[in-house]
């Protein structure tokens, strides 16, 4: 972008999206002069950035929603966004899956999408390839079976993944657990001074808190799942402890473990060990 005139000097934004200032000489500042914070130039670069800045966070929470989903994408969707660099950012270098022919599943890192050219992906053989796909799959890592050659591949490759996906935590359930129990009490305990720390964190970490609990909602196989950890309901200063973590379906039906797919199980686990992690420690070792 181009400089505009401001007052006495010229505003722009670098490559970076920052806004910048010179003076009449072509000297660049340091910062920009409180004086023409209210210029137009200025007031319209500023909106501008603070709307590419939501943009940016907008395409990765799509992203990151088509990922947990395992939703299938549309590749006409794909070339459509990628000459856009917020799209193109939260999307490449992501692990996809295509359905072949022979009914098959052909992995690869995404690298570009053209209507016309069709999908760039890098093979598992290191080879650059061009496919034709009607949709493509941004899997969960948990669904992926050679998860940890995919993320040694990827370190070698240098990819770079603004979507957590392949070095995303993922827990597995265990065949030791009891599938006809309904909770799970590996985070339960979890001591905070007031129940306003724990309720903050949970919202900072993207989680809805609703009725006394931090719930996090999957779509897994046509289904709404919702897992649930009790943070409690009374005063926000209160001390509190994360309680046991179930998952329900939408409408609040508790489900047994057995129930529970492996996404949702994996995203449950995840929002409970990330509660858990802010917990006091001070309090712990005094108890």
């Amino acid at each position: 972008m181009g400089w505009m005139r401001a007052g006495d000097y010229e505003v722009a934004l670098d490559d970076g999206g920052k806004l910048i200032c010179r003076n009449g000489a072509g000297r660049q500042l340091k910062s920009v002069p409180a004086k023409i914070a209210d210029e137009p130039a200025v007031i319209g670069l500023r909106q501008l950035t603070e709307w590419l800045e939501r943009h940016e966070r907008e395409c990765l929470s799509t992203v990151e929603r088509w990922m947990i989903r395992s939703l299938p994408v549309p590749a006409a969707v794909l070339a459509e966004v990628w000459p856009d660099p917020a799209w193109q950012s939260a999307l490449r270098d992501l692990v996809v899956t295509v359905e072949g022919a022979s009914g098959g599943t052909v992995a690869g890192y995404l690298r570009d999408a053209d209507a016309e050219r069709g999908i760039g992906l890098v093979d598992l053989d290191g080879d650059t390839v061009r496919i034709r796909p009607e949709q493509v799959r941004i899997p969960h890592p948990v669904l992926l079976d050679d998860l940890d050659e995919l993320r040694e591949f990827a370190v070698e490759l240098g990819a770079r993944q603004q979507v957590q996906q392949l070095f995303r935590e993922v827990w597995r359930r265990e065949t030791s657990r009891d599938p006809g129990t309904t909770v799970v009490d590996d985070y339960e305990g979890g001591s905070f001074k007031q129940l306003r720390f724990l309720i903050g964190r949970a919202t900072s970490l993207g989680y809805r808190v609703r009725g006394g609990h931090a719930v996090c909602p999957v779509l897994e196989d046509g289904r709404t799942v919702e897992a649930r950890i009790w943070l409690g309901d009374y005063d926000g200063y209160e001390q509190t402890e994360t309680g046991p973590l179930g998952w329900t379906t939408a409408h609040g039906q508790s489900l047994k473990l057995g129930q529970v797919g492996p996404v949702a199980w994996s995203e449950g686990m995840r929002m409970a060990a990330s509660l858990y992690a802010g917990r006091d420690i001070e309090e712990e070792q005094a108890a």
